[in-house]
């Protein structure tokens, strides 16, 4: 069963994904134009390695939910009511699964907006209160961010990924 959860105007995407027993999380950096049935190369490329990794199901999620094709038009200054309304789906799906396991999988693009760091944290604190597993798939990038899944192979191999020590880093600087 198809999950879509948005604004009345579209411009905004919480939530978009597939129904499992054992779904994988992933969290992009901000949705483009994938609907249900819709899917965007990036979000059937989640939806192929989730299964692919034995997941039964998938969620893209994203650290911004703001719809945007390409990443520049993203607000320069985030919107907080859609944050927390992010936020706020975001705990509401991981705690319908027992250890959700989460693919970050956000790319350089992260560095796009300086409140994206920010945001992150918040969804780390969600998925440390949900006893929460990270992994990432493929290397790392040059500036250690794992990678966006569009420039992933399908079979690229699974790592667990330390987002507590990613954030730590990454605010620092």
């Amino acid at each position: 069963m198809w999950r879509y959860e948005n604004d009345k105007n579209n411009k905004i995407r919480y939530i978009l994904g597939e129904d499992g027993k054992k779904p994988l999380f992933c969290v992009g950096i901000n949705p483009s134009t994938a609907e249900p049935y819709c899917l965007d190369p990036t979000v059937n490329r989640v939806k192929v390695i989730s299964l692919k990794n034995k997941f039964d199901g998938w969620f893209m999620l994203n650290i911004y939910p703001q719809r945007a094709t390409n990443p520049n038009e993203l607000d320069r200054c985030y919107e907080i009511d859609s944050h927390k309304k992010n936020v706020e789906f975001i705990e509401k799906y991981l705690t319908s699964f027992e250890k959700p396991v989460i693919w970050a999988a956000w790319g350089t693009l992260i560095e796009k907006r300086q409140f994206m760091f920010s945001c992150l944290k918040d969804i780390y604190e969600i998925s440390e209160q949900t006893n929460s597993r990270w992994i990432t798939f493929g290397n790392l990038t040059k500036k250690g961010h794992p990678r966006h899944p569009l420039y992933l192979p399908i079979n690229s191999k699974k790592f667990d990924f330390d987002i507590k020590s990613y954030i730590e880093k990454k605010t620092e600087t």
